[in-house]
């Protein structure tokens, strides 16, 4: 036995990370591999490979269903399971190897297998276009409900228990709702009121709460959404949301496109399960990432044992947003989120009213506009002459995580930012013209009838009023500004335009890059 060998032979379901350990030890095994993938685990077989990676993740990079590991009547796959859906307060959890839009697409078939055909679901306009894709493949109906929305900055927030509550009063027919939480921004709203009151029409609550993998692990971040805690505003104990998507490599630490499906407590998630079960097993690719899956497994334990590396990061994320104000330059965004201590909606509203009841405190949004700059092209210049790159930009913001046990050098990002100036026509504002936010055009049709109608494509100009046959939205955020069976308006096609042509633009499901050409129902 070789002497890495005798440093893994702790029994993998006593280790706290059991999926990991077992892959760690079976990577350490003199193992004559004669198996996909093509590198056998051999660093020889594939030097590119091995010189650009390293040896190790060569090694790591086992097939699936291997005894010992994920193969057998209690696995160490299993038990990391099951450790998951403590972690986030879960009943279960499912890992998943291609993202939160997975998650997104199988939470849409499960629904699609749950309830009636014909009935709708009531959901957050501003809702991926992942979870759109699904309602093609499922062939769900939607009743949408619009998010509150800060037109100057351009950003979408969340829908209050009010405007769910309306929302599904009009839908009585409806079999689930759909709701997103956090809002890329970090608005957060109250998820223990809107299960309340989904519950009490009769539905289900799924919520994307793909950016919101860290809530829960830290005093100063909300709780995991899937969590049983109090419902907003005195309406009693309740239960967390049914059905929580999560992109775990987000903000939660696993390797990109790494990400999790949590099922909540209560007699409606105990009704989503067998459908969740069955949509898994259609959208699960039969040739999982190890290597995923032991991020997902590695960064659960992270979190939970790292209370102190995220209150670091949060502590960083505040000094940034205070260095910002200090300047007085520019403004913190989601300073406006949140009046006083008081949560507000656009119109203002308090209470049980509003669609925020936190803010994310590890994101930094920060309003470039107010200081004369273009929030786009301050994205793209800050990476192209700084080496300063941000998650996202508006017309009028950028972006900045600082995610868990992250420790960005505060002074050069802020030093960086300052020095762009406002008479720079690069970065500047002056002479841009504004391309705002627009409404969603009337629906037609039903996004699957109108994804797999005849269509023509035409010039974007000869697209005004037709129906679109795609889901088109600007990225990020990933919001989908048209879906199919929607109306084309002018103003989605000069939004859509104005985004393929700024700095860091892209549209995507577009038909060309420039939007110049439109898909619609022939």
């Amino acid at each position: 036995m070789t002497p890495a060998q005798e440093l893994n032979t702790t029994d993998p379901m006593d280790s706290p990370t059991p999926y990991a350990e077992a892959l760690r030890q079976f990577a350490a095994r003199d193992t004559v591999r004669m198996i996909v993938p093509g590198h056998s685990g051999d660093p020889g077989a594939s030097p590119e490979l091995s010189a650009f990676f390293g040896e190790q993740l060569l090694r790591l990079d086992v097939a699936p269903l291997v005894s010992g590991i994920d193969l057998g009547l209690y696995t160490p796959y299993e038990r990391s399971l099951e450790l998951a859906a403590e972690a986030w307060q879960a009943s279960r959890t499912w890992f998943l190897t291609n993202g939160s839009s997975q998650a997104n697409r199988i939470a849409a078939l499960a629904l699609g297998f749950y309830g009636a055909r014909t009935q709708p679901v009531v959901a957050q306009r501003s809702t991926h276009s992942s979870f759109i894709d699904g309602m093609i493949i499922a062939g769900l109906d939607a009743v949408f409900v619009q998010p509150s929305i800060d037109v100057d900055l351009g950003i979408a927030h969340g829908v209050s228990p009010a405007r769910l509550s309306a929302a599904l009063d009009q839908a009585p027919d409806a079999k689930a709702a759909y709701v997103v939480s956090p809002s890329y921004f970090g608005a957060t709203p109250d998820v223990p009121a809107l299960a309340a009151v989904a519950h009490a029409h009769g539905v289900p609550l799924v919520v994307d709460a793909a950016w919101g993998a860290h809530y829960g692990f830290h005093p100063e971040l909300p709780p995991s959404p899937v969590a049983v805690g109090q419902a907003g505003s005195g309406t009693g104990a309740g239960h967390g949301a049914d059905l929580v998507i999560m992109s775990t490599h987000k903000l939660g630490g696993s390797l990109t496109q790494s990400a999790m499906l949590h099922l909540g407590h209560g007699e409606f998630a105990r009704a989503l399960e067998p459908f969740v079960d069955r949509a898994f097993v259609l959208e699960q690719s039969t040739s999982e990432s190890a290597l995923l899956l032991a991020s997902l497994d590695l960064a659960r334990h992270q979190l939970q044992t790292g209370r102190a590396r995220i209150g670091e990061s949060l502590e960083a994320a505040e000094q940034l947003r205070a260095k910002i104000r200090e300047r007085g330059r520019f403004r913190i965004a989601s300073d406006a989120f949140v009046d006083a201590g008081a949560p507000i909606t656009a119109g203002g509203a308090r209470g049980w009213e509003t669609d925020i009841s936190a803010v994310d405190a590890s994101r930094v949004s920060i309003d470039v506009g107010a200081g004369g700059l273009l929030g786009h092209a301050v994205r793209s210049v800050m990476l192209r002459d700084h080496g300063i790159q941000f998650e996202l930009s508006t017309d009028a913001c950028v972006l900045a995580i600082v995610g868990p046990g992250s420790h960005p050098d505060l002074d050069r990002v802020v030093d960086a930012l300052h020095s762009l100036r406002a008479d720079d026509p690069e970065v500047a504002t002056a002479g841009f013209v504004r391309a705002p936010l627009p409404e969603p055009g009337e629906r037609r049709m039903l996004v699957r009838d109108a994804a797999f109608a005849a269509s023509v494509v035409v010039p974007a100009e000869h697209a005004v009023g037709r129906v679109s046959a795609d889901s088109l939205a600007a990225y990020p955020p990933g919001i989908p500004n048209v879906m199919p069976g929607e109306v084309i308006t002018a103003e989605t096609v000069e939004f859509l335009q104005h985004v393929a042509a700024a700095p860091t633009g892209y549209v995507r499901g577009a038909v060309d890059p420039a939007v110049e050409t439109l898909r619609v129902v022939a």
